[in-house]
Parts: C-alpha cells; sequence; structure tokens
C-alpha cells in the first residue's frame, strides 16, 4: 500500500484522536477566539475555485482588521491590491470558506470554517472607513466551526524565531519573478 485511497487506512497508520481534540470544535465564537482575533494582525483565508481546487490568499492589516460582529459573524473589508479578485470570486460561486489566524511570537493558530458573503451597503461599508474612506466591499464570514490548532507546526518551524528568519537576498524581487514567469 503506497496510495492510501480509504479513510480506514489513514486510521490503520494513526492512533485515535483524544476524546478532548475531537471536542474543541466549536459552533461559535467565544471569549478567547475573540480576544485572538481582536489582536490578530494575519490571516490565510482559503476558498475554491471554479475547478474545485483550494485557493488560498493571505490577508493582513493592523491588529484588530477582522471585526467580531457578533458571535457567529466576522467581517473585514477587501483592500486594494491586484485585482485579480480571486477569491472574491471564488466566494460569489463557492461561498464556503476556511480562515487561519495567526498573531507573530504566538504558537497557537485559530481556524475557522465558515460561509462568506460580500457587502456593500453603506451601513457596512461604513464600520470599515478610514479617514472617512469606505472600503469598496467588505467581506462577512458566518463562522459554523472553530478552534484553536495546536503550536507545534509554528514550534517546528521555528516561525517567529528572530534566529529563524531568512535574508530575502537570495530572491529576485516580486516583479523580477512575475516577469521572468511570463516571458518563459
Amino acid at each position: 500500500m503506497s496510495k492510501l485511497s480509504e479513510p480506514q487506512q489513514l486510521d490503520a497508520l494513526y492512533k485515535e484522536a483524544h476524546p478532548l481534540a475531537l471536542k474543541k470544535e466549536i459552533d461559535a465564537l467565544e471569549q478567547h477566539a475573540i480576544t485572538f482575533i481582536k489582536h490578530c494582525p494575519f490571516m490565510i483565508m482559503s476558498t475554491s475555485d471554479e475547478n474545485g481546487f483550494a485557493d488560498v490568499s493571505p490577508r493582513g492589516g493592523d491588529a484588530g482588521f477582522v471585526k467580531v460582529v457578533d458571535a457567529n459573524t466576522l467581517a473585514f473589508s477587501d483592500l486594494p491590491g491586484n485585482n485579480r479578485l480571486d477569491s472574491l470570486r471564488n466566494i460569489v460561486e463557492r461561498p464556503e470558506v476556511g480562515l487561519l489566524f495567526m498573531i507573530p511570537g504566538i504558537g497557537e493558530v485559530v481556524r475557522v470554517k465558515g460561509t462568506a458573503s460580500l457587502h456593500t451597503d453603506k451601513d457596512t461599508l461604513e464600520l470599515f472607513a478610514e479617514d472617512n474612506k469606505p472600503p469598496k466591499l467588505v467581506v462577512k464570514i458566518q463562522v459554523h466551526k472553530l478552534l484553536f490548532h495546536c503550536p507545534k507546526a509554528i514550534a517546528v518551524a521555528k516561525l517567529w524565531s528572530e534566529e529563524n528568519k531568512v535574508e530575502r537576498s537570495f530572491l529576485p524581487s516580486l516583479l523580477a519573478i512575475i516577469q521572468d514567469q511570463v516571458s518563459e
């Protein structure tokens, strides 16, 4: 057996999950998740494209750029970018999303599964206005499940350690990379 094709094959390789690991997935935001998200400057959002492939996009801002609307709703404004709109198009067609919230220096992450929707109503946009300039749209997430994920991956990667930071000199600028890729 080299390629696994049945869930039972996984069960044969791994021990049963600890009951607490199974119970930790909850249906709504609670005090600790709310506190974490309010202090979070970085999130990764997963959507799926028209072919069913996962598409992952980083999102960032000042701590609290994702607002907790209520125990079942999160929201954030879409910031100007390259205008590919991959994630936004995916949300319109397939609204199921996964979110991964990360805070530099903290090993635990918060995982959220939910249903996203895009909003342009004046009241919602004004909640995210900066210097009296509202965003073009706001993404709302109806939370279905969330859990705190253990810090093992962050610890093994030494993601937040100063001695593990990599100097960028081995990699050209993003513009140079894209130019090389599209000229081939």
